[in-house]
């Protein structure tokens, strides 16, 4: 009975977000501000969103073992996304796996069809030949010799949905870590560069996950690899 409380929790969770998206589609252009974040904003401190060319503290997936994702947006409804990664021990396979596979998005995220291309990868600072660039659900990719740290960049696309004919930059899109699967308990750190509205865990107990307030909005850092996917409402760059 338990699960099935939080299994609805997350559900209703993540139904409100995109319940709130749709209200923002009936808005006219001059109306349309900002909406809220989810409540219970002060459970931590925001991630930095850094500006375009800006850096990141270190942290997981820099000094120590987690992942750092940075998502930048682009007005097309794709993003330039870079990982990185520190694992406790070195491995010489890392699994990956695109935001909606295995997994059940609410409602029209549902319909979307994320796709990794152009993927690079870099493991102990050895370039690392990428057989199959693009990844459309989950794959195995070996790594030259088996690394604890390993730099990810990729072109994410299909993930996006947006949400008005007349203010079309407004979107809600779903992003997880491609490596989340290589290991779950690893703390992952998101950055989203700018546009970010709210934001919603649905894989968590506590579903709310976007910390601060609209334009420094953030996410909460540090959440387990395996509860990693975030869906952002945003607004997306003209």
């Amino acid at each position: 009975m338990e699960d099935l409380t939080r299994t609805t929790v997350r559900v209703l969770a993540a139904a409100a977000l995109m319940l709130g998206l749709s209200a923002t589609a009936a808005c006219t252009d001059g109306g349309s501000g900002p909406v809220a974040p989810s409540p219970g904003i002060d459970r931590g401190s925001a991630t930095p969103t850094p500006e375009a060319g800006g850096t990141v503290s270190p942290g997981p997936g820099v000094t120590k073992p987690g992942i750092r994702m940075i998502a930048v947006p682009r007005k097309d409804g794709s993003f330039d996304m870079t990982e990185d990664v520190m694992l406790p021990e070195a491995m010489n396979i890392l699994q990956l796996q695109v935001p909606s596979s295995g997994e059940h998005l609410p409602g029209m995220m549902a319909k979307t069809s994320p796709q990794v291309t152009d993927l690079k990868v870099i493991a102990d600072d050895q370039s690392v030949p990428v057989q199959n660039t693009t990844v459309n659900g989950s794959a195995d990719l070996p790594l030259t010799t088996a690394a604890t740290r390993v730099h990810l960049t990729y072109r994410l696309s299909g993930s996006v949905v947006r949400r008005t004919q007349s203010k079309p930059e407004r979107a809600g899109a779903a992003i997880r870590p491609l490596t989340a699967i290589t290991e779950g308990t690893l703390p992952t750190t998101f950055s989203v560069t700018g546009g970010l509205l709210n934001a919603v865990c649905p894989l968590m107990t506590d579903t709310r996950c976007a910390v601060g307030d609209p334009p420094k909005l953030g996410i909460l850092p540090n959440i387990p690899a395996s509860k990693a996917l975030v869906v952002l409402q945003l607004d997306l760059p003209r």
